[in-house]
């Protein structure tokens, strides 16, 4: 092949992070897996508009059907085959369902038949050394409009867990809850208990233990299964921080919702893991969960416009299953952590189809909230809920009415978080985490909050809610959230309605039940 029968494929090209320093060459005869993501054999049209539509406008989609009519051609998988044959790579597995198909190879190999230029390896100070690779990948022009993108050639860190421990509390008696008190306060339902759902949790990395389950729900655990992607397990005691946010998800979930199944997918820490944990979960056709909780995420500048790009055509591959995604949008106010003076949101929280949940600092008294704000402690370095607008993603209809406006630029795009909820340290989650009785916070507990709720809703009416930002954005539905009007994080200031800070509010369980058409008896 010469290079002018290549293709870029869009979105690609990669640099490598300064900041970190390069330590040796990459290992040339080490063995790689790649997931390689193929176009779908038709679009998604109903999904296009779906932020028009109203749950009820919807079609029922199973993961059977989504797979037949809109997975991978098997003239597509079949190409991918001959040209992984030729460059001397091995196939290990193919999903028409996820569009997918993973192949196995030498780094050198590997980066032959995409055209990856190696960096080299880096050192992370947090996550240690990772391979690297900077400009884009290629693949021969017959390929180009097949292939819509390729991870697991370069390996660095992608995101981060968004909780927040409460080390030194501030208050002379610090204010804490568990999750069932903070259930009872947002009004959740409590004729179900979330019986008969299921409900998946992405983690990339660190691990739950069966015996902090045990004691933490006095002897009866929800029933619990961990899903290896792409070489990931459930490994606790490995990293204190994982375990931390692992542990919150599950123990939130658990608590809320009792009932539900939950499966934990563990992925490594890069985009490939990232994604095929994601694609992995929405079209399990083993565990099926209604309900997918993500606690981790990055700057969305930071994520190859290809893996924005696969990963948002995920979630509205779940909104068609009627899987309700959630995301929690940040524990670095506005600026999403990054220090080039400018707003950052959170991704995957800003991918239109995801919920994207942001954080209050709440006040409970005599189990009924009597105060509510903004969650924003940066002034302290304890945090403060993610939320702008993003420069990713055009404005969704659901949001026209509002139009997000970017205080930066001034453009419109699409504006985090939705839905709000509990996230203060301060006013944080207790929680058992390795043994030790621990209070945590951050937007990653906000997002479980949702998904035990959406298990309720789901129980409650006898079928998935599936994609929610149509319903909750309709004026009938403003009964099932609380408005926060008070506070700011910092550049994206509080008030009536929907704001940058805490979306359209934290949930009234049982007003968004009869919102939906159900009741809570």
């Amino acid at each position: 092949m010469t290079p002018a029968e290549r293709v870029q494929i869009p979105g690609s090209e990669r640099e490598f992070t300064p900041e970190h320093e390069r330590v040796r060459d990459v290992d040339a005869d080490k063995l790689i897996d790649v997931t390689v993501y193929l176009r779908p054999q038709a679009t998604l049209g109903w999904i296009d508009d779906a932020a028009r539509r109203l749950p009820a406008d919807r079609p029922s989609v199973t993961r059977e059907e989504l797979a037949q009519s809109y997975g991978a051609r098997q003239e597509d998988i079949d190409a991918v085959i001959a040209f992984a044959r030729e460059h001397g790579l091995e196939v290990t597995s193919t999903s028409a369902a996820r569009r997918a198909v993973t192949l196995r190879g030498t780094v050198a190999a590997v980066g032959r038949a995409f055209g990856a230029d190696y960096a080299g390896v880096y050192n992370d100070p947090k996550a240690g050394l990772y391979r690297a690779r900077r400009g884009p990948l290629t693949v021969p022009a017959d390929l180009g409009n097949v292939v819509t993108g390729v991870f697991g050639i370069d390996e660095r860190p992608q995101a981060q867990p968004h909780l927040r421990r409460r080390l030194e509390p501030e208050a002379a008696q610090p204010v804490s809850y568990t999750p069932q008190q903070v259930a009872q306060a947002y009004n959740f339902p409590t004729s179900v208990n979330g019986a008969g759902e299921t409900v998946g949790i992405i983690e990339l990395g660190g691990g739950f233990s069966q015996a902090d389950l045990n004691t933490y729900f006095d002897g009866s655990p929800p029933k619990v299964i961990a899903v290896a992607v792409d070489g990931g397990e459930n490994s606790p005691g490995t990293d204190q921080n994982a375990d931390g946010e692992v542990m919150l998800d599950v123990e939130v979930v658990g608590a809320v919702a009792p009932g539900a199944t939950i499966v934990v997918y563990f992925a490594p820490n890069t985009d490939q893991g990232f994604i095929d944990a994601v694609s992995t979960a929405v079209h399990d056709t083993a565990n099926r969960p209604s309900v997918v909780s993500i606690s981790w995420g990055g700057p969305e500048d930071t994520w190859t416009q290809q893996a924005r790009t696969e990963l948002e055509q995920v979630m509205s591959e779940a909104a068609a299953l009627s899987v309700t995604v959630t995301a929690a949008a940040g524990d670095n106010g506005s600026t999403d952590g990054v220090s080039d003076g400018k707003q950052h949101v959170d991704f995957p929280a800003s991918a239109p189809h995801v919920l994207a949940c942001g954080g209050t600092t709440l006040q409970v008294t005599n189990g009924r909230i009597v105060g509510e704000t903004v969650w924003n402690e940066l002034s302290t370095n304890h945090g403060a809920t993610g939320g702008g607008v993003s420069v990713e993603f055009p404005t969704p209809s659901y949001q026209s009415t509002i139009n997000p406006t970017n205080v930066d630029t001034r453009q419109t795009g699409r504006g985090v978080p939705d839905v709000s909820g509990d996230a203060d340290p301060e006013t944080g989650y207790e929680v058992l985490v390795d043994g030790q009785q621990q209070v945590i916070g951050g937007t990653s507990a906000v997002a479980p909050l949702w998904a035990g709720l959406t298990a309720l809703l789901n129980e409650a009416l006898e079928k998935p809610v599936g994609f929610l930002q149509p319903l909750i954005y309709a004026s009938s539905a403003q009964g099932g959230l609380n408005d926060v009007t008070q506070g700011n994080n910092p550049a994206y200031q509080a008030g009536p309605g929907w704001d940058a800070c805490t979306g359209l509010g934290s949930p009234n369980g049982i007003g968004l039940l009869e919102a939906l058409g159900g009741t809570d008896a």
